[in-house]
């Protein structure tokens, strides 16, 4: 057999060609954008794949099929206007009947029974705006939140209820940084009876397919905020589905019909944009991830903050549990770097680890070899907390953050994440703000948090920017 037969293309050649074929009118190697609305049919019913943009449009088509190829497993991709759209497609899916192609039963239709959806504790404001609130009030849903390491086998157990449709988790979760055990919750619901196992949603908004791939994990949907490092230019509104190979018949169903009867599709241009942005990814993402370690490396050894949370980190209690889910080509292309594939190798699948306590810092500096030493590039999202005076006193420790974060020269203070640029944001009161006061302290998520999403800028300006503020916030 050829070799062209038998060759499967890599990450970064996957990101370039794959849904960009050359058009084929006039050559083009970059598809045009279709901005028409409608289609013309060459009788009734009979067209070209395409009727009216809301229900398909050949932008948004290669997209779909750009970001399949990206996502290791899946079979299919389902792009919609924002990542909140898509958080609520697959919410709505769990209260669609089988009929409709969603979760519900006709025992659940016939008894009237609610859906359940069961989420880890620590989730983007949003996500939990959504699940807590809008599902709750709009649809046969209801939502509990878990930390699912504190509850353990014995706990999550206990919390898959009958109707448990879906287990919702972040990885890492936002804002904390945290690395749920993936693999254990796979076992767990892999034992129940198979007509009550409820679908594994990841959100990998925080990875993107460049660091890690959910669904070789034991995930059955991958969730996509596309604003963030899939575009990565912060000019896109945009998220998407992936769905596991095998569960396209049973899922895209349903999802298809909520993308297209709720119309919350992204526009042509926002597909066109995605597609040129993800071009880049494995570019950008590895910059991301270079800089962010050695930031957090750094940042480790300021007694101005009190904690790093960066799960790259070997100090972090999740480091077993970044590198067990590393992608192989993030592996491949740090072995080119200089990272011992090797070991990444023998630590392979440990996504749920044994938890073990941080350990403190050496003082090593910042060179390759010392960053080697330190732990591995796992995106380019760290949480700090600041320290205070006086931690009870709220306002103290708000009056430090607010000036660290106006003081900051190159990073911007903004919310969201995954852009070519460096954004800072105060949790407290930025993208979790909608979360009730007493939840987000017991959370963590206090008035001395703070997020940075680490750009691709040179990484020695980047900590001369966070240095200066720090001086400037504690003068």
């Amino acid at each position: 057999m050829p070799q062209s037969m038998t060759h499967k293309d890599n990450f970064a050649t996957k990101a370039i060609h794959s849904g960009s074929s050359a058009d084929p009118n006039t050559g083009a190697v970059i598809p045009p954008i279709s901005l028409s609305t409608t289609y013309k049919q060459d009788s009734i019913g009979v067209h070209k794949g395409f009727e009216y943009s809301r229900s398909a449009n050949p932008n948004r088509n290669d997209f779909e099929t750009l970001l399949t190829s990206l996502e290791v497993g899946s079979e299919e991709t389902i792009a919609f206007s924002s990542g909140s759209a898509a958080t609520a497609a697959a919410a709505q899916w769990a209260s669609l009947s089988e009929d409709e192609g969603g979760a519900r039963t006709a025992e659940d239709v016939a008894a009237n029974r609610r859906s359940h959806i069961l989420s880890i504790n620590d989730v983007y404001g949003g996500t939990y705006r959504y699940l807590a609130r809008v599902a709750k009030s709009t649809g046969n849903l209801e939502a509990s939140f878990v930390d699912f390491d504190k509850a353990g086998e014995a706990g999550i157990r206990e919390a898959i209820k009958e109707n448990t449709k879906i287990i919702w988790i972040e990885s890492p979760t936002n804002p904390m940084l945290i690395l749920p055990p993936i693999t254990l919750i796979y076992e767990i619901v892999n034992s129940l009876p198979e007509a009550r196992r409820p679908l594994i949603l990841v959100d990998n908004t925080f990875l993107s397919p460049y660091w890690s791939n959910p669904l070789t994990l034991g995930a059955d949907v991958v969730l996509h905020s596309i604003s963030k490092y899939i575009n990565g230019h912060s000019d896109v509104i945009m998220g998407a589905l992936s769905i596991r190979q095998g569960l396209g018949a049973k899922l895209s169903q349903g999802l298809r019909f909520l993308q297209n009867s709720s119309g919350g599709i992204p526009s042509p241009f926002d597909c066109y944009l995605a597609s040129r942005g993800a071009k880049t990814l494995p570019l950008r993402a590895l910059k991301h991830g270079l800089n962010a370690l050695e930031i957090a490396t750094s940042l480790s050894q300021d007694d101005r903050i009190t904690k790093v949370s960066y799960p790259g980190l070997k100090s972090s209690a999740y480091y077993e549990r970044a590198v067990g889910s590393l992608s192989k080509q993030a592996k491949k292309d740090l072995a080119k770097l200089g990272w011992n594939v090797g070991v990444l190798g023998s630590k392979a699948g440990l996504v749920n680890g044994t938890l073990k306590p941080e350990r403190a810092y050496r003082d090593y500096g910042t060179t390759t070899d010392v960053l080697h030493d330190q732990g591995i590039p796992f995106s380019g999202m760290i949480s700090i907390r600041l320290q205070s005076p006086d931690p009870s006193n709220s306002e103290v420790s708000h009056a430090i953050t607010n000036k660290f974060l106006t003081s900051l020269r190159l990073f911007s203070l903004a919310e969201s994440l995954g852009g070519v640029e460096s954004l800072a944001e105060a949790p407290w009161m930025m993208t979790h703000g909608s979360i009730p006061e007493a939840q987000r302290l017991e959370l963590g998520i206090d008035p001395s948090l703070v997020r940075l999403s680490v750009g691709i800028e040179d990484a020695e300006d980047l900590l001369q920017d966070i240095g200066q503020a720090l001086d400037v916030a504690f003068a």
